[in-house]
């Protein structure tokens, strides 16, 4: 590349870190990584009404537990400071005097009245032609005179005729004719804030930014920043704007298709990997075929030239498979490290309880993890082992699939009769198998025994090794819970 890699990404601290951002923050982060170059987190904080302390912190420590450090940001700092937007205002103000001075910005007196009139006029001919102030051409002696006499106004860029072409990194050269682009406004009526498509410019520049990737939403402002860097005799950066993310409807994203914060993913127990791998593969692949992949292969691998144009299509049930696809590849004492919370949350087990039966609990996690998508389906899966061995929830399914075995008490207790023979559980291999001679000797099937068992032990349908389970319980709670269920299902 003709010039060191410096990229942003520059959110609003007004409300919570969708999944969107994160994208956009990953897509920079690995560009920047990947051609050994800079990540930037600015915050654009001028919307002093909405942004709250709140909502940094959240985007600081969202994006920071994904693992998307950045090189120069609000709380590290770096050569470019200030990184919060509002504190660099006297810049911006300076650079809008600037060009009114060069003549490529003017005064406009339109009160919000004549706006609103003409906007209605537009309307009624059904014309959409772009904004050209009256006082365009106003003379510079009169325009200031006015000024100083306290007439509000805006401060608007002149657009120049013709066209206005780049090559967007994603979705190749784009083209605007410059007449259906409004004479923008610089900054608000009434010596108001400097707008967003002027101030990120400023910023952008300050910062020496070489690439901006940048949602789809934002591909009608670049026009208008790029004949800005031009009249400052500045090369624009190297645009590239991501595809929307979509339901699988193909609409917006939206509540109900999977448009919630990052945060509502933590708390539901997604696997941070997953988060960032099912990110990366919205507008982007590794290969075509692998789903499943590292963020060093993201790195080794991103461009962005290869992000696809196309609406990026958020579907949940694959999120829900990767999600499980990386759960179960997790050490033992990483799914206890990761699931404990979930367990503690539902009143199973206390920390320290989970410290002092650590082995014990490692075991139960690792009974059911192939069947876990998310960490925090755990409690769901192991509450049976917390409850009083007389009072074991029975699904429904469950009692009506144990009910249908006719032979159901008498080899429940037969069964329990010969477990206090053995005085043991054991090996739960072993006592697999010389369970299923047991049934054979009493001429019974497997199912006239297991499903009535399992349904005694843990109230559930299906579920890990039935053994294992027995194991896990202990001999006295099993022996217990199968004289509970004999009673019940007689």
């Amino acid at each position: 590349m003709s010039r060191p890699v410096r990229v942003r990404i520059a959110p609003s601290p007004t409300g919570t870190v969708h999944l969107g951002l994160c994208r956009t923050a990953l897509f920079n982060w690995a560009f920047a990584r990947g051609h050994e170059g800079t990540f930037v987190l600015r915050i654009e904080d001028t919307d002093a009404g909405r942004s709250t302390q709140e909502s940094l912190d959240a985007i600081l420590e969202g994006l920071r537990w994904l693992g998307l450090d950045w090189d120069e940001g609000p709380d590290i700092g770096g050569p470019h400071v200030p990184y919060m937007q509002s504190e660099r205002v006297d810049g911006h103000r300076a650079t809008a005097q600037k060009l009114l001075e060069m003549g490529v910005a003017y005064r406009d007196f339109s009160t919000p009245e004549q706006l609103d009139a003409w906007r209605a006029e537009q309307e009624a001919r059904k014309q959409m032609v772009a904004y050209r102030g009256e006082d365009r051409d106003l003379d510079a002696a009169e325009s200031q005179r006015r000024a100083d006499a306290g007439e509000e106004f805006a401060l608007r860029f002149r657009i120049p005729d013709g066209e206005t072409s780049f090559t967007d990194l994603v979705r190749g050269d784009v083209t605007f004719p410059n007449a259906e682009i409004d004479d923008w406004v610089l900054v608000r009526r009434g010596g108001g804030n400097p707008t967003y498509n002027f101030v990120v410019v400023c910023d952008d520049i300050d910062m020496q930014i070489s690439h901006v990737l940048r949602g789809e939403e934002h591909l009608t402002n670049t026009p208008k920043q790029i004949l800005l860097y031009s009249v400052l005799g500045l090369e624009a950066p190297d645009f590239g704007h991501l595809p929307l993310m979509l339901g699988k409807d193909r609409k917006k994203l939206s509540k109900r298709t999977g448009d919630t914060s990052l945060g509502d993913y933590r708390a539901n127990g997604y696997p941070k990997a997953a988060i960032l791998n099912f990110l990366a593969l919205q507008g982007w692949a590794l290969d075509g075929e692998t789903e499943v992949f590292s963020m060093e292969q993201l790195v080794q691998n991103f461009e962005a030239t290869d992000v696809s144009k196309a609406g990026a299509v958020f579907d949940m049930d694959k999120f829900g498979w990767l999600a499980g696809e990386y759960l179960r590849q997790e050490s033992p004492a990483e799914l206890v490290e990761h699931t404990a919370p979930f367990v503690i949350e539902a009143g199973l087990l206390t920390a320290d309880q989970i410290a002092d039966r650590r082995a014990w609990f490692e075991r139960v996690v690792v009974s059911v993890q192939e069947r876990l998508n998310l960490y925090a389906d755990l409690p769901a899966w192991i509450g049976h082992f917390f409850v009083a061995d007389d009072a074991v929830v029975y699904d429904p399914k469950a009692e009506k699939g144990a009910r249908k075995r006719d032979r159901r008490v008498e080899l429940l207790e037969a069964y329990a009769g010969w477990l206090k023979e053995r005085g043991s559980i054991g090996d739960a291999l072993e006592l697999g198998e010389a369970t299923k001679a047991w049934v054979q000797e009493h001429d019974a099937k497997i199912p006239d025994l297991f499903q009535p068992l399992r349904c005694a032990l843990t109230g559930q349908p299906g579920g890990p090794d039935l053994f294992q389970t027995l194991d896990l319980l202990g001999f006295e709670a099993s022996l217990a819970r199968i004289a509970a269920g004999a009673r019940r299902l007689a």
